[in-house]
């Protein structure tokens, strides 16, 4: 069967916020650059033209591989310097707008908030669902070392809940330190893939979750929707051990991980197209908490449909991963 797909964790890169973030990436990722190169480089290295296009090439490979909608994000907004974060992730925001109204039917959108100045970054979530028709946000990882459980966010997340918006968390690299413990005394691409794509920020997302849980983030804002990439970013495999670890009466929060994941959490595959994956994810937090995503350009679309097509699930679960839970779950997207 063909499906209608909805891929929601797929980039473009603004060239100004590029060049404003690129001492920061290469600060806490010094081999980035040379481990992910777009020019014959490695797994996970983005077609660079496509990184940077809104148009005919983007719908081009979504046409070739039967993509009906991206949702369109941003990256590394989260590392913006705090005196030009609201103003880059505003222009960010109405470049990504205008691509949306170009091909309404094709493109919709996570809006780049400025978390480095996080008085303005409700108020920026807010005009870009409101105004410019977006369906959320997609948070690149840390923001100068803080997780969204920090009470600077508090703001972030009200309007987050207020606008029914999810927040997309995504990886970035951990903190230096934290890849000089874990990751270091490696070849300098080893390294760098090691922190990154191929087990560090998996790892460091998980952790910004588990945070996110334990902070009581949920509790405060019970209807705060998330989303986590790569099958839930570890967390499914886990579940259990989380929850008989970590039990209420020791965490003083309401729910359960459990609880939490299936009330307040949807996941994709990011690219990850993994039969086993899917089918523990779905007997783990059931099919109507997972959406579809390719990771394009950082990963090509093809066997997209035919991943899905398939699976071992019946048309309904299908359907519903393939565009209708997106449909159910993300504001604007009326596609």
């Amino acid at each position: 069967m063909t499906l209608k797909l909805i891929t929601l964790e797929e980039h473009y890169m603004s060239p100004e916020v590029a060049r404003a973030t690129g001492p920061e990436i290469a600060r806490i990722s010094p081999g980035f650059a040379e481990a992910f190169s777009g020019e014959g480089g490695g797994p996970g290295s983005p077609d660079v033209e496509a990184l940077g296009d809104l148009g005919d090439k983007r719908l081009a490979d979504m046409d070739a591989y039967g993509i009906d909608v991206q949702v369109l994000s941003g990256l590394n907004a989260q590392h913006l310097p705090s005196d030009v974060a609201p103003d880059l992730a505003r222009a960010t925001n109405d470049r990504l707008a205008a691509a949306m109204n170009r091909h309404p039917d094709r493109f919709a959108g996570f809006a780049s908030v400025p978390t480095s100045a996080p008085d303005r970054a409700g108020d920026e979530l807010r005009r870009a669902v409101g105004d410019l028709g977006m369906s959320g946000t997609l948070v690149f990882g840390r923001t100068e070392g803080r997780f969204l459980s920090d009470p600077r966010f508090e703001g972030l997340l009200a309007a987050a809940e207020e606008t029914g918006a999810p927040v997309y968390l995504h990886p970035s690299p951990a903190p230096l330190a934290t890849t000089e413990e874990n990751y270091g005394g490696l070849s300098e691409v080893v390294t760098t893939r090691l922190q990154t794509a191929a087990w560090g920020w998996h790892q460091e997302t998980a952790v910004h979750f588990m945070h996110l849980v334990l902070s009581g983030v949920f509790d405060r804002h019970p209807d705060l929707k998330l989303i986590l990439g790569h099958w839930g970013e570890m967390i499914p495999f886990f579940l259990e051990r989380l929850d008989e670890m970590l039990p209420t009466r020791i965490t003083g929060v309401e729910r359960s991980f459990t609880e939490y994941m299936r009330e307040n959490v949807w996941i994709t595959p990011s690219g990850m197209f993994t039969q086993a994956n899917l089918q523990y994810c779905v007997e783990t937090i059931g099919a109507d908490r997972i959406m579809y995503s390719v990771d394009y350009p950082f990963v090509r679309m093809d066997g997209a449909q035919e991943f899905l097509s398939e699976a071992r699930l019946d048309d309904s679960q299908k359907e519903a991963i393939a565009h209708g839970t997106a449909e159910r779950v993300l504001p604007n997207l009326a596609v």
